[in-house]
């Protein structure tokens, strides 16, 4: 593959493509704290990014090196992004629950290792993009990663302003939803890597 608009072109599409599992976490982020400054928005749009930039580039590393161990690893990415999403949902679910319960409005805050878990969990399937970029060079691979890492970061953050907005509305009601859109994101990644 050379460098040619279609080379941007395709990467800008792997980068929504690949950005819509951490647009729906940012989306249930924001309505679980829909107080989050936007530092913390920048913050939790780049650690998705991140990951959504070192999958791929792992990925084309992964297929030029050690291949075989990389396809018997690959069955197991729908079973581990359902068990982490699930168990990030699962706790926000049952604090949204709780804060119901108790009629207050405080809100779960998220925290760096919440935030991690998401971001491995949304962009592990991007791993299987190393497989769709063999063919381009080590600096190709990189833009790609890199074009890949922006499109995620600017989707990140829109989901996450689409939430602010919402959990403002919704008050109490906002961790429930989010926890169950994590618990959906988590079904929809297993049953599209099973099936």
């Amino acid at each position: 593959m050379n460098w040619s608009f279609l080379f941007f072109f395709n990467s800008i599409l792997l980068g929504v493509g690949l950005a819509m599992d951490a647009f729906s976490v940012s989306l249930a982020n924001g309505l679980n704290e829909p107080q989050m400054k936007i530092r913390k928005m920048c913050g939790i749009a780049g650690v998705f990014a991140f990951f959504q930039f070192a999958m791929p580039m792992i990925g084309w590393i992964c297929v030029h090196t050690i291949t075989n161990y990389f396809q018997a690893f690959e069955k197991l990415v729908p079973w581990i992004a359902l068990i982490l999403l699930s168990f990030i949902g699962g706790k926000m679910l049952a604090e949204g629950l709780r804060q119901k319960e108790e009629t207050e409005q405080r809100v779960c805050q998220m925290g760096f290792v919440t935030l991690l878990i998401q971001g491995i969990a949304t962009s592990i399937d991007a791993l299987s993009v190393g497989f769709t970029i063999v063919d381009y060079n080590w600096i190709m691979a990189f833009v790609c990663s890199l074009i890949i890492a922006l499109v995620t970061f600017i989707i990140s953050m829109s989901g996450l302003l689409l939430g602010k907005e919402f959990g403002t509305r919704l008050s109490n009601k906002a961790g429930i939803l989010g926890g169950s859109i994590l618990i959906l994101i988590g079904l929809e990644i297993f049953i599209n890597g099973i099936f």
